[in-house]
């Protein structure tokens, strides 16, 4: 049974609406279907393309690029989505006899009242175009944002015009706001810097020590990841400091952006075993244990 005051908005459903207008609609919702399926295949395998690329491709830029398409891809099809199905569903509503003129105006009107209580999403959505605009970094970098929150670094996950999706080091997924973002700090553009510092005696001949890490820098240039990581060999730019138990001699190299900490790595496992092998001693630094209080 239907109430009075809703006959108004309930078609009758005949075999000629049906042949007139329920086919119609829907052909409709299934195109609508089709057309998002189609898209979503699409961007999902322009990311699983641009992860490959950034894995295997030495020429950085374009991998820089794909990432950049792939984020931007990501972006028109969130909002691709949101327009067909709201115009699928208006259109749905007016065939089946629903009046829209009152519900758009209230759309209006609510969407007005929304808009002076939703001012940091407007300042959210602004930002989110802006870092898209300016490229300041794409689904796939390293950075570090100083947020009105503290600072939060790791993974770009996900990018929206309202949101950035960062997945940190120890696997915790952090969803930060774009209109808190202060600073940007993109670790895989341009170039790195792989800094390593080694602690001596001071009584060991730096020099000495210099000449074996100019020849262990000459074996590792053919070696991977040094091959593939670097953009110039290591150099030793001489002592930095000098502590109370030692001299540190630090070592620095220009590498590509995104594999800076692996450099790292290896750089000090390799310079620790050399040094061991040529009988280098490095120091130690005492281990003083606090002894108990006597009763």
């Amino acid at each position: 049974m239907v109430l009075p005051f809703a006959q108004e908005f309930v078609p009758r459903f005949s075999k000629e609406w049906w042949l007139s207008v329920g086919i119609a609609l829907g052909l409709i919702v299934a195109v609508a279907g089709i057309v998002n399926a189609i898209a979503r295949q699409y961007v999902r395998r322009l990311i699983s393309k641009a992860e490959e690329q950034q894995r295997n491709d030495p020429d950085r830029d374009r991998a820089q690029r794909m990432r950049r398409t792939a984020t931007v891809a990501r972006l028109i099809l969130s909002t691709f989505q949101v327009v067909v199905w709201t115009i699928v569903v208006l259109v749905v509503l007016g065939s089946i006899g629903v009046n829209l003129g009152p519900l758009l105006a209230g759309a209006g009107i609510a969407g007005i009242a929304l808009g002076f209580g939703a001012q940091s999403m407007v300042r959210d959505t602004l930002a989110g175009f802006f870092i898209l605009a300016e490229n300041q970094y794409a689904v796939g970098d390293s950075i570090e944002l100083q947020t009105t929150g503290g600072a939060v670094a790791g993974t770009i996950e996900a990018l929206t015009l309202r949101i950035t999706s960062i997945r940190a080091f120890d696997g915790t997924l952090n969803i930060v706001p774009n209109g808190n973002i202060n600073v940007t700090s993109n670790k895989t553009r341009g170039w790195g810097r792989a800094i390593v510092d080694v602690r001596l005696t001071f009584d060991q001949d730096v020099e000495q020590v210099r000449a074996v890490l100019q020849d262990l820098f000459q074996d590792l240039a053919g070696t991977e990841p040094f091959a593939t990581g670097l953009r110039e060999e290591p150099k030793v730019l001489g002592i930095v400091q000098l502590a109370a138990d030692a001299q540190v001699l630090r070592i620095a190299a220009e590498t590509i952006p995104s594999r800076r900490w692996e450099i790292e790595r290896e750089l000090r496992e390799r310079i620790t075993m050399r040094l061991a092998e040529r009988g280098v001693a490095l120091p130690t630094t005492p281990v003083v244990v606090p002894h108990p209080p006597k009763p």
